[in-house]
Formats: structure tokens, C-alpha cells, sequence
């Protein structure tokens, strides 16, 4: 039997579209905690701390879930953000089901220990699309081109998955980079 892997889900990233259009100018009079600054955004950004979640939101009523930890959080996160919008929208397009809120998980952001020592400059002329500017930044970056991620991978063994779509796809990072780094360890 395969052993799974032990990892840590640190972010989850989700966008949907509420079925709201949304005046993000008039957003910022009504909520303190909304900022809206479209010289250097096109979206406001809406920040809760229960569920503990940043909220981007575009005047199309598509928003941009980031910080939450699980599912179930982004789904609380997502009911109250429509809630709170819904009272301000110009427009309802559609009817959003806050009992199911139907979103897309565009990111997933999972830390791990693989428990060994590795060798960074070997790591970074032995291996495919791996990137090490120690002086710039301590961990080495590989790219898992078949998986779609990145890694982020330092000499203690401790690492960084980002852009995985999945829970399954962190697992076959982590079974893919261990194998990867066998011959780097110290």
C-alpha cells in the first residue's frame, strides 16, 4: 500500500460570479473595510475576519476568494459576501444558491516536509526547470510542467506546492519532487 503523503493546505484561491453589477464607488461609502483604488486595481478588495478571507470584487459581480483554508470557509466566506452585496447591486442577473455556492478553486497553496537535506546547487544543475538565485532568494523554484504546478523547495526539505486544482495534484507533486530530489540529498 502507498504511503500518503503529510502536507498542510495553507490557502485555497476561488472565483465565481454572484449575478450581481455592482458600483464599487458607491461599495466604499456604505463599508469601511472595502477599498477600492481603480488606478492600481480594477477591483475592490473586501477583507473578513470570520471566515478569516480577502474578497476581490469587479463591478461584473465576479469575485476572487483568497485565504481561506477549506471549502467549507470559502463557502461561508462567499454567502456572506453576497449577502452584504446583494442590498447594493444594480442588477441581479441571476439567482445565486447560497445553500451550494457554485465556485471554481483556481489555486491551491500546500506546505510539506520531505524530512531530508538537499543540496541546492546539486538540486539546480542536476534537475530540469529548476531556478536558484541564492542571493536573491533562499529556496530553489521547480516547475512540474505535467502537473501545471510550481514548488518552492529549500535545503531544510521543507516546501512550497502553488498552482495545484486539485488535493490529488499535491499529493503527485510531492510523490514527483521526493523521487526528483533522492539524488541531492546531504
Amino acid at each position: 500500500m502507498e504511503q500518503k503523503e503529510v502536507y498542510t493546505v495553507t490557502n485555497l484561491v476561488a472565483s465565481t460570479d454572484l449575478g450581481l453589477t455592482l458600483d464599487l464607488y458607491e461599495l466604499t461609502t456604505h463599508f469601511k473595510n472595502i477599498e477600492y483604488e481603480p488606478e492600481q486595481f480594477p477591483g475592490a478588495i473586501l477583507k473578513f475576519n470570520e471566515p478569516k478571507a480577502t474578497i476581490l470584487i469587479f463591478k461584473n459581480g465576479k469575485i476572487v476568494c483568497v485565504g481561506c483554508r477549506t471549502r467549507d470557509l470559502i463557502d461561508k466566506a462567499i454567502r456572506k459576501v453576497y449577502n452584504l452585496l446583494k442590498p447594493y447591486a444594480s442588477e441581479k442577473r441571476k439567482n445565486y444558491d447560497l445553500e451550494n455556492p457554485v465556485y471554481d478553486l483556481t489555486n491551491i497553496v500546500a506546505s510539506a516536509d520531505l524530512k531530508m537535506n538537499l543540496d541546492l546547487f546539486k538540486v539546480a544543475t542536476e534537475l530540469p526547470d529548476i531556478e536558484y538565485e541564492p542571493e536573491q532568494f533562499p529556496g530553489a523554484i521547480v516547475k512540474l510542467r505535467d502537473l501545471q504546478v510550481s514548488l518552492l523547495v529549500f535545503k531544510n526539505g521543507k516546501i512550497i506546492i502553488a498552482g495545484a486544482k486539485s488535493l490529488e495534484k499535491i499529493e503527485k507533486a510531492i510523490k514527483q519532487i521526493r523521487k526528483m530530489l533522492q539524488s541531492t540529498v546531504v
